[in-house]
């Protein structure tokens, strides 16, 4: 397989850079900090994403979308990754339409897909219900209730929460709270009665959110995928959902690298550009080695699942999600250091990465997750 973009591929991700250079730099998600905006990413840049077809791209034809494939939303999600820029795309398009593409009925994607696709429908994913990603601990629960179910239960660090008019939510129907069997998957409307939003701003400024669900009622028709197997689409999701991430993180980290490189060339101590120290520059390299690595295994895994192949989806997503999870660690903690006491000020940008990198880390598991998640896929 062939790491390197293709044609079409190569003119996306120029476009997306240019776009996402001139539109959303580092400072729109300043101002959006600062001005406590209620929403927490800029309405005018989403609709302006959406009419460049992003919020489509991974969408089948069928249902508006473009259906250019994983690897072309990863090439945008590095982009934004560059810009820190906060938008829907991951809640809504990453995350949401991906699941609806592989578990929803026909009627569901019919209904949802083309919103999505539009900009007009936003969606959110709620799984988490402790501070450490574990897919299958779902307390929440879900009881059959005439012709529908009741959900009763809470959920935490779900993105883009607060601004979601359709949740997902991840509840247990049977079987005790770590069984994988037993997860069932419910769309639920935001403004249903018994749901309660709280939002919450994370470190890197991003937006999250705090539900809980009060008996809240649902029709059988509200079931994504099959009763007591929603594990069956939610692991699917969550891998293409790591690599979606994984991408992101990866825009950040050349970011990253790109600022500290320059600043060694520019500063000067003791009348000599500390570039030319060399355990400045060891450091550099070994931050240049992580860089390809990470572009590579990218590179490989988003290709092999764009042409299908399925069965290695679990170990090339935990591979590069926890391989991009040490490389921007390092990276974005490389770069404070390299740029030494302004680094440590608001007024200087690197430090919205670090901040960045710490949540990205923990979205979709950590490295530790996936190191653990690979062990146990290989029979250790």
């Amino acid at each position: 397989m062939a790491l390197i973009l293709n044609e079409e591929q190569t003119l996306l991700k120029d476009s997306a850079k240019d776009f996402m250079a001139a539109t959303a730099p580092v400072a729109k998600l300043r101002e959006l900090r600062d001005t406590n905006d209620e929403t927490g990413y800029s309405k005018d840049l989403w609709n302006k994403m959406v009419e460049m077809g992003w919020a489509g791209i991974c969408i089948p034809e069928e249902f508006g979308g473009l259906d250019f494939g994983f690897h072309g939303l990863g090439i945008v999600l590095e982009e934004t990754g560059r810009t820190l820029t906060a938008s829907p795309l991951v809640a809504s398009i990453l995350v949401s339409a991906t699941a609806v593409t592989l578990g929803g009925s026909e009627e569901q994607k019919k209904t949802l897909l083309p919103k999505l696709a539009d900009g007009s429908l936003l969606m959110a994913l709620a799984l988490d219900e402790t501070a450490h990603f574990n897919p299958n601990r779902i307390d929440t629960r879900a009881e059959k209730s005439g012709s529908g179910y009741k959900i009763s239960g809470e959920k935490v660090f779900v993105l883009d929460g607060h601004v979601a008019d359709t949740l997902i939510v991840v509840a247990r129907t049977s079987g005790d709270t770590h069984d994988k069997k037993g997860i069932t998957l419910f769309l639920v409307d935001r403004e249903t009665a018994g749901v309660s939003v709280t939002r919450t701003k994370m470190v890197d400024n991003r937006n999250a959110a705090k539900i809980s669900f009060a008996e809240v009622e649902v029709e059988a028709t509200a079931i994504l995928g099959s009763l007591d197997n929603g594990a069956d689409v939610l692991e699917p999701v969550l891998d293409r959902a790591a690599l979606g991430m994984s991408a992101e993180m990866l825009g950040s980290s050349l970011e990253v690298f790109e600022r500290t490189l320059g600043y060694l060339k520019e500063r000067t101590q003791f009348e000599t550009k500390i570039g030319t120290f060399q355990s400045l520059q060891h450091r550099a390299v070994d931050m240049y080695c992580n860089l390809e690595l990470s572009k590579s295994i990218l590179i490989d895994a988003l290709s092999a699942l764009d042409d299908g192949s399925e069965a290695d989806l679990p170990t090339l997503a935990s591979s590069v999600k926890a391989q991009l999870c040490e490389t921007f660690h390092q990276i974005s903690s490389e770069g404070i250091q390299m740029h030494g006491g302004i680094g440590m000020t608001d007024e200087h940008e690197i430090g919205f990465f670090l901040k960045r990198a710490r949540v990205a880390e923990k979205t979709f598991g950590d490295a530790n997750y996936h190191y653990d998640r690979l062990a146990t896929l290989n029979g250790y």
